[in-house]
């Protein structure tokens, strides 16, 4: 794309192949001229994102987060991959506009389809060296979810999976290895879910988190609840008192063992009589 007319030019109207073909060229011309106008409102919709420019340059960063930032831009938008190369390459400016140039005119002489994919593997081969593509490659495909939420764990699989484009090229592939490094516990939640697309796995997965963290709540609320077979329940309990027959039928609490004994008048176990305190002695002794 040489400059801002190939995004908008790309579906002008061709008016000499109109012109003498009756209403057959009329409708054509009308059709080809509301999907100018279409391109013309979808550009202006990315744009109101304010999408970052790049102009290239040695920082692998710069490039990584340019390239990331764009792709939540169009995730949001929802266009065909066509336009999001069209429109990426709209922002590109100085030594990475000339570099599309170069790229431009390859894929129009190999007929490379203009897809996401494909424009993602030349900014890669471009902008990042080999040693970071394949680190960023192989921290891809050991992600795992580990501590992380799933929505942590989604947001970091889908910024290394540009890096190894090939093993998620289908809709499938996708769903398959994002599937694969979430939680065993989250995966078998997911046995018997229909999955149709990887949004669908997101929410799925989110939805299985969820479940289990407030089953993770209940557990522990049930096992820290105070219990009656608790050996400190036990412990705290008072027996009630042995009880016994009073007058009336009404049931009094029988005596101690030395209540007993001083009604008996003999000294309790263990009692000693006070120093100088004399002993009686029976009558007539």
């Amino acid at each position: 794309m040489a400059d801002s007319d190939e995004v908008v030019g790309m579906a002008a109207p061709d008016c000499s192949r109109a012109v003498g073909r009756g209403e057959a060229g009329i409708g054509q011309l009308n059709q080809l001229g509301n999907q100018e106008i279409g391109e013309d409102r979808a550009l202006e919709r990315f744009q109101k994102f304010s999408p970052p420019k790049f102009s290239g340059g040695p920082d692998p960063d710069i490039a990584e987060n340019w390239l990331e930032n764009i792709r939540n831009i169009f995730d949001a938008l929802d266009y065909s991959e066509e336009r999001e190369v069209n429109f990426a390459v709209f922002q590109l400016e100085g030594p990475a506009r000339a570099w599309w140039n170069v790229i431009r005119n390859k894929w129009e002489r190999e007929q490379t389809p203009r897809t996401w994919m494909n424009f993602v593997l030349e900014f890669n081969e471009k902008f990042l060296p080999p040693l970071v593509q394949e680190k960023r490659e192989d921290d891809f495909i050991k992600l795992r979810q580990g501590t992380s939420s799933v929505a942590e764990y989604e947001t970091e699989f889908t910024k290394l999976s540009r890096f190894a484009p090939e093993l998620v090229i289908t809709e499938r592939k996708r769903i398959r290895r994002f599937i694969q490094g979430l939680n065993l516990e989250i995966q078998d939640g997911l046995a018997a879910a229909q999955i149709e697309t990887f949004s669908d796995a997101l929410e799925k997965a989110q939805r299985v988190q969820i479940s289990k963290a407030k089953l993770r709540v209940f557990q522990v609320r049930k096992r820290d609840a105070p219990s009656s077979s608790h050996p400190e329940a036990s412990r705290n309990t008072v027996p009630p008192p042995k009880v016994g027959k009073g007058a009336g039928g009404v049931r009094l609490p029988l005596p101690s063992s030395s209540q007993m004994q001083q009604l008996e008048g003999t000294p309790s176990q263990g009692t000693q009589i006070k120093r100088g305190q004399s002993r009686m002695t029976p009558q007539g002794s």
